[in-house]
């Protein structure tokens, strides 16, 4: 991943635009960038593919949804 992620294709859910709930996602090579738009001078995490996968799964299967 480049030192600067701002070269990166970031993407958000379009429920968070109007929200202020800015969580960003970019491919990064073999990962996955994840950001706060809000604080963009914080590095972001990276993931595998994965690793990713199976946050997605378990949010679209309301696994984590006692977290919000």
């Amino acid at each position: 991943m480049p030192q600067n992620s701002a070269g990166l294709e970031w993407i958000k859910a379009s429920r968070s635009i109007d929200r202020g709930a800015c969580v960003e996602l970019a491919r990064a090579g073999d990962m996955i960038a994840l950001r706060d738009s809000k604080n963009l001078d914080v590095a972001p995490l990276l993931f595998t593919r994965i690793e990713m996968g199976a946050l997605l799964h378990g949010a679209r299967h309301r696994e984590l949804d006692h977290l919000v």
